[in-house]
C-alpha cells in the first residue's frame, strides 16, 4: 500500500478504454490500496485506476459517508433530475468548472473479492461515480464542457506550471453525450 504518483493530463493512459477486471487476485487488491492511499493522501473524492497508469477498471470513492471501490464498474441515471455544480480532477490539478451531471445513480460492479456491490448515489456521490466511470472509458470531466468553458480550460491548462511534464501531446475529445453530459 502506497501513495503513486497521478497521470497528468496529456498522458495517453487518460484517454484509453480501460480493459475489465478479470482476475480478483492479490495485484488487485493491492491497486485498490494503492488508489485509496493516494486517494485520501491528495485530498481527492474519487480515483480511476488510469490516474495511477494501470488500465484497468477500478476506481476508489471516499465522499462524506460514502467510501470504498468498484471494479468493472456500470451505472444507470435515476430520475431526470440533474446537477450543474464545479467539478475537478486530480489529473488536472488546480483547475475546477461547472460540469452538469445527473443528480442520481444506480451504480453495479464487484468488490476486490468478486462479491457484487450495488451503489444508490445522488448529489456529489452521483458526481464522483459518473466522474470516475468517465475515467475508465477515456472521458476526462473537460470533454463534458460546453465549448466555451472548454475552450477556458484548455487556457488554463496550457498556462499552467505542470502541463508538459508527459511527453505526448494532449488528445482533447469532443463531448461524447452531448453539452449536458448525461447522454440525454
Amino acid at each position: 500500500m502506497t501513495v503513486q504518483p497521478v497521470r497528468l493530463f496529456g498522458d495517453p493512459i487518460l484517454r484509453a478504454k480501460a480493459a475489465p477486471v478479470v482476475d480478483f487476485d492479490r495485484e488487485l487488491h493491492k491497486l485498490v490500496a494503492d488508489l485509496t492511499d493516494t486517494m485520501h493522501d491528495l485530498g481527492g473524492a474519487g480515483l480511476a485506476a488510469p490516474q495511477l497508469g494501470v488500465g484497468l477498471r477500478v476506481f476508489t470513492y471516499d465522499v462524506g459517508d460514502f467510501s470504498g471501490h468498484l471494479v468493472n464498474p456500470t451505472f444507470d441515471v435515476v430520475g431526470d433530475a440533474e446537477q450543474f455544480g464545479p467539478e475537478g480532477c486530480l489529473s488536472i490539478p488546480e483547475l475546477r468548472a461547472e460540469c452538469l451531471r445527473a443528480m442520481s445513480v444506480i451504480a453495479r460492479g464487484f468488490n476486490m473479492h468478486g462479491e457484487p456491490i450495488t451503489i444508490e448515489g445522488s448529489d456529489l456521490l452521483a458526481r464522483c461515480i459518473q466522474h470516475e466511470t468517465d475515467h475508465l472509458d477515456g472521458v476526462l470531466f473537460i470533454d463534458r464542457l460546453d465549448k466555451a468553458a472548454r475552450k477556458e480550460a484548455m487556457r488554463f491548462i496550457r498556462e499552467s506550471e505542470w502541463f508538459g511534464a508527459n511527453e505526448a501531446p494532449p488528445i482533447m475529445k469532443a463531448n461524447p453525450l452531448g453539452l449536458h453530459g448525461t447522454g440525454r
